[in-house]
């Protein structure tokens, strides 16, 4: 590191579980961002304030005013442009030192695994089934951790799945493939602050896992009631019977 990145990382580097060591390996890792929304949002901006060296971004959405509430990488000049366009300037202005990929296409599943197998962490802020499923396999495929979130109306959800590690739950294994409608931002509503606080805490998880620091979710389920304010954290377990991650 030169001394600007010195300056630019050393409220984080005077932590002694990251120290120079840790920020060197954050600036070297990559990771695929699947999603631009308000989770995506706030989980993008961190880890790339963060000094992660190569952030990729994959959206096929463009920006829409009803977005602004809780896409916070996103800004009202943006409305109408491409997602990935809108965030990568933004991440670029907050950390012009990262690379950014941005990526503004559904993935099919052979360019899906490809992106994956590239990347040290996969970070899920998707807001469906289909493709969340379509994610984890393709992390348990490629034996990549996987840090998945949801959000809506004043709840939210983080868990840290690692294919990477023997007898660790898969997404499948939590979420049978039924065809449930998924719960939508645009029918149920959503909290701004809630979208911020799951996505915050992705990129948490997620610089724990690059770092191996700490201890994270992997095996268990935080839940967020903001209403409330009250956490639950639940233990998940392998499901022997799981058609992704159980050998046959």
């Amino acid at each position: 590191m030169d001394d600007r990145q010195l300056l630019r990382y050393s409220r984080q580097i005077l932590l002694p579980q990251i120290d120079i060591a840790g920020q060197e390996k954050l600036l070297a890792s990559r990771v695929l961002i699947i999603g631009l929304g308000g989770l995506g949002s706030p989980a993008a901006m961190y880890l790339a304030a963060s000094g992660v060296g190569r952030l990729a971004i994959v959206d096929h959405d463009k920006v829409e005013l009803t977005n602004l509430q809780r896409q916070i990488v996103h800004t009202t000049p943006a409305i109408g442009e491409d997602k990935t366009a809108s965030a990568a300037r933004q991440l670029t202005a907050l950390n012009p030192e990262i690379e950014i990929t941005a990526i503004n296409r559904k993935l099919d599943e052979a360019e899906l695994l490809a992106q994956v197998r590239a990347a040290q962490v996969v970070v899920d802020a998707s807001d469906n089934f289909a493709t969340r499923f379509a994610i984890n396999r393709a992390c348990v495929a490629a034996r990549r951790p996987l840090v998945s979130g949801a959000v809506v109306r004043f709840e939210g959800q983080v868990a840290v799945f690692r294919p990477d590690l023997p007898d660790g739950p898969c997404y499948r294994c939590l979420y049978a493939d039924t065809h449930a409608p998924d719960e939508a931002c645009a029918e149920f509503g959503v909290l701004a602050p809630a979208a911020g606080v799951i996505g915050s805490i992705q990129a948490t998880e997620t610089l724990k896992v690059l770092l191996d620091i700490g201890q994270t979710l992997a095996g268990r389920l935080l839940v967020l009631d903001l209403l409330n304010m009250e956490w639950r954290t639940l233990k998940l377990r392998k499901d022997p019977a799981c058609p992704v991650c159980t050998a046959p």
